[in-house]
């Protein structure tokens, strides 16, 4: 009976032992972690950057994690988020502002708080474009006030981006402009047209919809001066400022400054930290690969890959990790 009963205890501890060892992979350091075979990674609609760039992005840091990619065409910023609440997703490419707000329950998010992420990098400015005609007679911000103004589609983030930037510059959107809820396309188009004299666009430069409108009509591209900036930063920890270089468009003819918020991965905040580790390590000691495979893999920079993350919004452990390692952050 003793041996009968040994031998299943030991039976029993080996088998203890061995579904341990599935449920466990060594990382670099030797330390036992829960093994991530799989990230699923939300993008954004199948004809934009966000999906094209996972898609190109996906195979290599298959091939250097060891871990397979799925990458999803998505709703994008809003619906990412979301789905990695949700635990469809692992991993999501958003807008840092959008972040803020599902990390703070405000704006997009207000009612509806969401702390199940973490940052792991930005990967590239979203620039606020503001476009006008040059027969228009707007040349600044302050200028937009009674005029006629698309700002994004009703509810967008890019809705919320334009509300911003007008108030800073005492404009009430509600009130002192002619305000029209059109999308980049259309409000390109309605512009062309005459029906509008400006419209707000965030996105990637050069932005598809405003080269062509450049290629017909003879456009200005409004600046965020250093003043108001300073302002919207204190205000909101998102933003960044940047310049849409004069060789953007035709028709520029000096550089032009202006605000943007940040495309920028988010992961579920209880991966493990050796697998967003190498995943952080992958993306930024392979961007001459993921550059020959989307041409936004040129601006990753491993000493900017936290700027624009809110100080609301944590780092995740194993990203600050690599990113302390090679001298990013303190």
């Amino acid at each position: 009976m003793k041996k009968t009963l040994s031998f299943i205890l030991a039976a029993v501890m080996l088998l203890s032992v061995g579904l341990t060892s599935c449920n466990k992979a060594t990382t670099d350091g030797g330390e036992a972690a829960k093994t991530v075979d799989k990230i699923v990674l939300a993008t954004g609609g199948n004809t934009g950057t966000y999906y094209a760039y996972g898609m190109a992005m996906g195979p290599i840091l298959a091939e250097k994690t060891g871990i397979k990619f799925d990458v999803q065409s998505t709703g994008a910023s809003k619906a990412n988020i979301q789905s990695i609440q949700l635990g469809e997703v692992d991993m999501a490419v958003v807008q840092n502002d959008v972040m803020y707000y599902a990390y703070t329950g405000t704006d997009l998010f207000a009612g509806a708080q969401t702390q199940d992420f973490a940052a792991l990098a930005v990967l590239y400015p979203e620039l606020c474009q503001i476009i006008a005609t040059k027969d228009s007679g707007i040349k600044t911000v302050a200028d937009l006030k009674g005029k006629n103004v698309s700002v994004g589609d009703a509810g967008s983030g890019v809705e919320f981006n334009a509300r911003q930037i007008l108030d800073i510059y005492g404009i009430d959107m509600d009130k002192d402009i002619n305000k029209q809820n059109l999308g980049f396309g259309p409000s390109a188009d309605a512009l062309k047209d005459g029906k509008i004299d400006a419209f707000f666009c965030v996105a990637g430069i050069p932005t598809t919809a405003i080269t062509d409108l450049a290629m017909n009509k003879d456009i200005t591209v409004v600046a965020v001066d250093d003043e108001k900036f300073a302002a919207l930063s204190e205000q909101y920890g998102f933003y960044t400022q940047q310049i849409v270089p004069k060789d953007t468009y035709k028709g520029m003819t000096e550089d032009v400054k202006t605000v943007a918020v940040m495309a920028t991965y988010i992961v579920d905040k209880d991966l493990p930290e050796d697998a967003v580790y190498n995943i952080t390590k992958s993306i930024f000691e392979n961007k001459d690969a993921i550059a020959k495979a989307h041409v936004k893999g040129l601006e990753l920079d491993v000493n900017k890959a936290v700027d624009g993350i809110p100080a609301e919004v944590p780092l995740h452990p194993g990203a600050e990790k690599y990113f302390k390692e090679v001298g990013a952050i303190k």
